[in-house]
C-alpha cells in the first residue's frame, strides 16, 4: 500500500529510482507536499542535518530540537558534547561524561549508574586498557545516500564486468609546451585558464570517434551493445563525501574554448554541490585524473554503462632513450580500464596508440 505521508509525480518517482534518491528525504514542493521531478533532481545531500547515534540518542531522551544546531565533529556533525551544551541540569550533564565522572550509560532503559568501586589491584590492567581505548577511540557512522549510491554502482562494476589493463607513458614535452602558449589567449577570450586536463580531453574526444567500440556501451542484460556517434564525456571529480561525474555532453561537437567554458562550469557546480542528477548521465566514456595529487599510476573503475575509463597519473621528469641518447623528459603514465565483453586487447591498443600520437603531437587536434 502507498504511503499516503508521501505523494510524488510518476516522473519523480522514476527518476527517484534511477538515482537511488529515498522519496522519504525529499521534500516536495506541489500541492499539499507532492514531489515533482525537480525536487528530486535538486535534492542536496548536504540538507540532511548529521548527528552521531549518541548525540541523538542524549537528544530523544531528553527531547532536545536538534534542528539549527551546527555540530563541532567533521562537516559540522552534531556530537555528543553539542548536546549536552544545550543541557542546563549539571547533574544530567555528568551522567554522560565518563571520562571526568567514572559514569557509564546502559543503552538498553537510558538509564546511568554509577560503576562499583573494586580493589586498586584488580584495576590496574583493566584502567590501562581503558586508557589505551580512549586514545583511539573510534566513532561509526551510518553511510550517506551518496555513498550508498556509490557502493552500490561500483560493485555493480566490479563484480559484473570482467576487465583488464593496459597502460601507457606518454611525452609530454609538446601537450606542456602548447598549453602554455595557450594560457593568455584563452584566458582573455573567456576568463578561464585551460588546463592540462582540458588537452588531453580534446586528445581523447578527437580520438574515440575513430574507435567505435571504445565510445560504447551494453544493455544490463548484456544482449546489446549500442555504438555511440556522439561523445558525452564523464570527469570524475572527487569531493570529501564521495566522487560525482559531470558530464560534458555533445563535446565532440565543441571547439577547445567552448570546452575550457563548459568543463570549469561543471566542475565549479559540482564542488559547490549544485550539479543537477541529468548533468551526472548519459556519458559514452570517462577520464578519473589524480595527476595533480602526485600519483605515479592508477587504475579505475568502470563507470557503468560505459565500456572503458581512462586513468591520468601524475607527469614525472624521467631519464628516457631518444636517437639513441638518454635525455631527461615529463612523462605521464595512462591507463586504460576496458571491459572484455566489449573490447579486445587490440581493439584497446589500437585507441591507446592513437591517442598517444595525439597527446605526443597535439597541433593535430587543431587540423
Amino acid at each position: 500500500m502507498e504511503n499516503k505521508k508521501m505523494r510524488a509525480t510518476p516522473a519523480a518517482r522514476a527518476l527517484a529510482k534511477r538515482l537511488g534518491v529515498d522519496l522519504l528525504s525529499v521534500i516536495g514542493t506541489g500541492y499539499k507536499g507532492r514531489i515533482h521531478r525537480d525536487d528530486v533532481a535538486g535534492f542536496n545531500y548536504e540538507d540532511k542535518t548529521h548527528v552521531s547515534p549518541l548525540a541523538q540518542r542524549i537528544a530523544d531522551i531528553h527531547n532536545i530540537d536538534l534542528k539549527g544546531v551546527t555540530g563541532t565533529g567533521f562537516r559540522n556533525k552534531i556530537m555528543k558534547d553539542d548536546v549536552l551544551q544545550l543541557i542546563d541540569d549539571p547533574e544530567i550533564k555528568s551522567r554522560f561524561m565518563l571520562d571526568d565522572f567514572g559514569y557509564q550509560m546502559v543503552s538498553s532503559g537510558h538509564v546511568a549508574t554509577k560503576t562499583t568501586p573494586v580493589k586498586q589491584a584488580e584495576t590496574t590492567k583493566r584502567e590501562t586498557v581503558q586508557d589505551t581505548a580512549k586514545e583511539g577511540e573510534s566513532e561509526t557512522i551510518q553511510m550517506t545516500q551518496m555513498r550508498k549510491i556509490i557502493s552500490k554502482r561500483m560493485s555493480e562494476s566490479y563484480f559484473g564486468a570482467p576487465t583488464f589493463i593496459q597502460t601507457w607513458e606518454i611525452d609530454m614535452t609538446e601537450l606542456l609546451a602548447l598549453r602554455k602558449r595557450l594560457i593568455d589567449p584563452i584566458m582573455e577570450k573567456t576568463g578561464k585558464r585551460v588546463t592540462v586536463t582540458d588537452l588531453i580531453s580534446m586528445a581523447v574526444i578527437k580520438t574515440l570517434p575513430k574507435h567505435k567500440y571504445i565510445n560504447s556501451s551494453m544493455n544490463k542484460e548484456a544482449t546489446e551493445i549500442t555504438l555511440h556517434n556522439y561523445v558525452n564525456l564523464g570527469m570524475a571529480v572527487g569531493l570529501d563525501e564521495g566522487l560525482m561525474v559531470p558530464v560534458v555532453k555533445g563535446a565532440d561537437k565543441m571547439t577547445l574554448t567552448e570546452f575550457v567554458v563548459a568543463m570549469k562550469d561543471l566542475t565549479d557546480r559540482t564542488l559547490s554541490k549544485k550539479l543537477l542528477p541529468d548533468e551526472q548521465a548519459g556519458s559514452t566514456f570517462t577520464i578519473s585524473n589524480l595527476g595533480m595529487y602526485g600519483v605515479d599510476e592508477f587504475t579505475a573503475i568502470i563507470n557503468q554503462p560505459n565500456a572503458a575509463i581512462l586513468s591520468v597519473a601524475s607527469t614525472q621528469q624521467r631519464a628516457v632513450p631518444k636517437d639513441g641518447e638518454i635525455v631527461i623528459r615529463p612523462i605521464m603514465k595512462i591507463s586504460l580500464t576496458s571491459d572484455h565483453r566489449i573490447i579486445d586487447g587490440l581493439t584497446a591498443a589500437k585507441f591507446m596508440t592513437d591517442l598517444k600520437a595525439a597527446m605526443e603531437d597535439p597541433l593535430t587536434l587543431f587540423i
